[in-house]
């Protein structure tokens, strides 16, 4: 089946890819998409006039979420933190749990979804738009995620389903629709569950998936010749390669994806944490500078875009884009851990937004603030812009910042694969047959994203993506309460147990 269902993938690559490379397909597309585009992404975005600033109700229902959880939970972020670290490493691990991933797999996965290009380019767009003080809320924005994550992972875990053959399907589908029916809201779970259903299946094949083809793509054609190379003229060829690759990885289920995502995320991750302080410490001596710019644009009533509360929106918006913190993806993911008792995915969990906001973007902020990139006026936005900080200290660095973009995007997509595959077989029902024609599906999107300019489909996209915070976030404020059980009578017999070492 594995091998048919490849060489199936490969076949379909190649008839495809000649319609994607007709010029223009791609402005038929966004012509058709622009009217459905332009009222979707007013009704997600819809923002109130805060003085200079336009406030975008979506990002206040995050921000909201997070606050409430960090109270709600008594700072789990922090207080939690330790064993989060201890429960990683494979202490208070029993084999015979129920489940498909440990839980450092189960975390690798889930950060392989989040930290990719929103961690390269998103963070460069904060800067050229609010300036250096949209780093200060991007980090207390993956802060208060923490939080959030720590219940919503707790929730996967604890209404996640065990199928017949072993596997494991959870996430806020199940947790809304069996949850809230145990509250005596049946009707409203299954509503928002089949909602949020929708919207991931949309996000994962935009912002999970063409997104990532496009934007990788787009640096490595800056690092290669720019306009008139070989990519850029048969950019469908990257689509190919990487819906073959991702084909490859993907049809193994979870278990393959965990096993590969767990060797990827830590030697990227590597890779760019080593590059990024070389780049820092070559720029010493604009280090305190840096972190005073930081500081004082963060709470400055002259922001470079809608004053302090401009300022203050565009970090939390560009952080919640990166980590996904209050989105619904990541319980998906750690959904399928192998644990007996819900608390200790919720705690792993916790440490997702910190990696990927706290540590990475901070040090993707501190290379663009340092080298001084952001105040040239050239115009280069984007991932180009953290191109162009690293290539100011070493000439080869930007081919390097191509290569773990590449990788960025690969491991983003293979998560949000699986996120589709688990929203699609909620609403069809569990069906290989389903799970491999969603997969084929996934793939060919991949070849589109390399060859269309597919603006209004990366609007919508996004607009999918901000939509399953609604129905997530509803159900995370009325099962509160439960994580709260979950997680008392876990510490309590974790401190129990401690005491009789």
């Amino acid at each position: 089946m594995k091998i048919l269902s490849i060489k199936t993938l490969f076949a379909l690559i190649m008839i495809f890819s000649p319609i994607t490379s007709h010029a223009g397909v791609d402005q038929n597309i966004n012509d058709f998409l622009a009217p459905i585009s332009k009222i979707i992404s007013s009704i997600v975005f819809y923002s109130l006039p805060l003085g200079s600033a336009n406030v975008e109700l979506i990002v206040i229902w995050l921000i909201a979420g997070g606050i409430f959880s960090t109270i709600y939970f008594r700072f789990i972020n922090f207080t939690g933190f330790k064993h989060a670290v201890e429960l990683v490493s494979g202490k208070f691990s029993s084999k015979d749990s129920e489940g498909e991933v440990s839980h450092f797999r189960a975390l690798a996965t889930a950060l392989s979804g989040t930290v990719g290009l929103g961690n390269i380019g998103g963070v460069a767009v904060a800067i050229s738009l609010g300036g250096p003080g949209a780093t200060f809320w991007m980090i207390l924005s993956g802060l208060i995620g923490m939080s959030l994550k720590f219940c919503e992972c707790t929730l996967g875990v604890k209404y996640r389903n065990i199928n017949p053959d072993g596997s494991v399907s959870g996430g806020p589908m199940y947790y809304l629709s069996r949850g809230l029916n145990e509250k005596g809201l049946g009707s409203l779970g299954t509503i928002l569950a089949y909602m949020f259903a929708v919207f991931c299946i949309f996000a994962s094949l935009g912002g999970g998936n063409m997104f990532q083809v496009n934007q990788s793509l787009d640096l490595l054609i800056y690092v290669t010749g720019g306009s008139g190379s070989f990519l850029d003229l048969h950019s469908w060829v990257y689509g190919a390669v990487i819906a073959f690759l991702v084909g490859l990885v993907i049809i193994g289920g979870i278990k393959r994806i965990g096993s590969v995502t767990s060797k990827l995320v830590p030697s990227m991750a590597i890779i760019y944490l080593v590059s990024s302080l070389i780049i820092i410490f070559s720029n010493f001596n604009q280090i305190p500078s840096a972190f005073s710019s930081i500081i004082v644009g963060a709470f400055s009533p002259e922001g470079v875009t809608g004053g302090f509360m401009g300022v203050l929106i565009l970090g939390f918006r560009r952080a919640v884009f990166s980590n996904e913190a209050g989105i619904g993806s990541a319980p998906i993911a750690h959904s399928a851990v192998k644990t007996s008792n819900p608390t200790t995915e919720g705690l792993v969990s916790l440490l997702e937004p910190f990696v990927d906001t706290v540590v990475i973007c901070t040090l993707t902020a501190l290379v663009i603030i340092t080298t001084g990139v952001y105040t040239s006026g050239q115009g280069i936005e984007g991932a180009r812009l953290t191109s162009q900080a690293f290539g100011s200290v070493m000439p080869s660095f930007p081919y390097l910042l191509a290569l773990v973009a590449t990788l960025f995007a690969f491991s983003t997509m293979i998560s949000w694969s699986y996120y589709g595959v688990k929203a699609v077989t909620f609403i069809f029902g569990e069906s290989r047959n389903i799970e491999v024609i969603y997969k084929v599906i996934f793939c060919l999107f991949a070849i589109i994203g390399s060859s269309l300019d597919l603006l209004k489909v990366i609007e919508l996209s996004d607009a999918a993506l901000f939509l399953m915070a609604i129905p997530n976030l509803i159900g995370v404020y009325i099962l509160a309460s439960v994580v709260k059980k979950e997680s008392s009578n876990y510490f309590l017999k974790l401190n129990e147990y401690k005491a009789s070492k």
